[in-house]
Order: C-alpha cells, then structure tokens, then sequence
C-alpha cells in the first residue's frame, strides 16, 4: 500500500491538505488526471522552514522542504480520489524554490521531491519536471510545489 511505504520512509501519515492560503482548491479533477495548486512544506500546520535556499535555509532542509510539499501534494491528490493507489502516473512536477540572490542549484533541491516519488511509486513515480528559482514564496515558504497525477477512474 502507497500510504504505508509513504510512512516508512519519511515517518509521515498522509493528512488532510493544508487550507488553502487564498480562493482555491486543493486540487482539480479533470477527466483521468488530477493538478494540484502549490503545495507549501506544511507539517501539523507550521512550515517546516522558512527564509530563501542558500541565505537563511539550507540545501538539506531545502530538499527536506521539496520532499514534504510533494507528501502535501498526494495529500491534496487523496482527498479527490480516496486512495493513493489509484494512481497510475505521476505526470508532471513544478518546483518553485525560493533562492538567494546567486544560488543556481534548484534542480537539487527539486530532487527532495523527485527522488521520493519514484522510491514511493517506482517507475510511475518518474516524471517529467520543471525547477525554478523565485525571489519570494507564499508566508516566506523556501519551497512551493505543484504536480499532475494520473490516476485510475
């Protein structure tokens, strides 16, 4: 089962999605694939950092970040389908990271989430992925993540 793998490796249970920050959902079904609005490292409703990747946060905790925003995610892709093991694909995954002034190594921390989808989901876990530097983020957020599922319907 998806949701016990997602337990052993990280310690975390799948929750209820984070409330949304602002007027939107979650997530969005449209036809076999699901989208996510960005995910923020939320754990028990507090972010697990705060700050930019390479000033006040480190790669480490960046990647830590990247990996709980992804868990955020299939959160947000459970409360639409109920369970994780309908998921066929994980299709497409966009990391915002928000970097210091200089700092060029997104792809490394967007492999906090990379990495942990395909140890979760094996070969449907690979997919395809932008990382992207940005000067601010939501409540001061290092890492925002967003992806699109594809799932059995």
């Amino acid at each position: 089962m998806i949701e016990n793998k997602i337990k052993e490796l990280t310690g975390f249970e799948i929750a209820t999605p984070p409330k949304p920050l602002a007027s939107y959902i979650p997530a969005q079904k449209s036809g076999n694939l699901i989208f996510t609005s960005g995910q923020l490292p939320f754990v028990n409703g507090k972010l697990l950092a705060e700050g930019k990747i390479g000033y006040e946060v480190t790669e480490e905790k960046g990647i830590e970040c990247a990996r709980m925003s992804a868990i955020n995610c299939l959160s947000a892709v459970k409360s639409l389908i109920g369970d994780l093991n309908k998921i066929e694909q994980i299709v497409k995954v966009t990391v915002f990271v928000s970097s210091a002034v200089g700092y060029t190594s997104q792809p490394k921390i967007a492999n906090g989430a990379s990495d942990f989808l395909v140890q979760v989901f094996g070969d449907a876990g690979k997919h395809s992925r932008s990382a992207v530097g940005v000067a601010e983020l939501p409540m001061n957020s290092p890492v925002e993540i967003e992806m699109i599922v594809r799932v059995n319907t």
